[in-house]
């Protein structure tokens, strides 16, 4: 998989992506990342990229030419046959980890982050893809979104991890929270880890870590349960969850 951003910041992508399981992958060749500043396919002397807009209001919009120059010359830097051009917006499709593995198999991904205002609207239509949004807020530009995209599709792929099944393991992977979990010492502030991850019983705690995933999601995002058809041993789980919750 390769990564490509369009910004105007690219030290502030490039210095967070460089670091951790990211970086990692990127010195591993695993995984690759460009950035693209549309100030270097500006023709005037101040670089411009942005300016007033059209029917009046408060702030500038990015202009087309810059970012349509900076997405052809990141399209054409590998030869890749599925490409996904992405506009990181407000207004985009919801990040889920659904969308975010159906992505991990592109080639290429470009990742457009805008800035301002927002961007001229004909960009939007002729050059993206889709529109992807971290959720319903606003943050000041695309580049914190992209590197969120970028770590979270970077540990879906093989050999990014230490071990592949993490990835696997992870919240919302199943359409469940994670499980909680636990490391020595075995007691601390006289709260002992549960028996049951001591016991050796390879069953029984696989069996304990899918009823804590379910009574997690059922606790903090019931949500994510009402589209969920639970199989007979999983709504058991819960129930018993749920049965034991109510007499601690």
């Amino acid at each position: 998989m390769h990564f490509d951003v369009v910004t105007i910041f690219p030290d502030m992508v490039l210095n967070s992506a460089l670091n951790g399981v990211t970086g990692r992958a990127i010195k591993q060749g695993r995984v690759g990342l460009s950035v693209w500043n549309p100030r270097d396919y500006t023709a005037d002397r101040h670089k411009t990229v942005d300016d007033r807009s059209y029917g009046g209001g408060p702030g500038m919009v990015m202009k087309y030419q810059p970012l349509k120059d900076a997405v052809d010359n990141a399209k054409g830097s590998i030869n890749a046959e599925r490409v996904k051009v992405v506009y990181l917006s407000p207004q985009g499709i919801p990040l889920t980890q659904q969308l975010l593995n159906e992505n991990a198999t592109l080639q290429q991904l470009i990742l457009v982050a805008g800035r301002y205002e927002g961007i001229d609207e004909r960009f939007i239509e002729d050059e993206c893809t889709e529109e992807w949004s971290l959720g319903d807020f606003v943050i000041s530009g695309g580049e914190l979104a992209a590197l969120v995209v970028i770590d979270a599709i970077s540990r879906l792929l093989p050999g990014v991890l230490g071990d592949d099944e993490s990835a696997q393991q992870d919240s919302h992977m199943h359409g469940l929270l994670d499980y909680p979990h636990y490391t020595r010492p075995e007691i601390i502030a006289g709260k002992q880890v549960p028996d049951i991850l001591l016991s050796g019983n390879h069953k029984g705690i696989e069996r304990w870590r899918l009823q804590q995933s379910l009574g997690r999601t059922w606790q903090k995002r019931p949500d994510l349960l009402l589209d969920k058809e639970l199989t007979t041993q999983q709504q058991a789980l819960l129930e018993e969850f749920k049965i034991e919750l109510k007499n601690k």
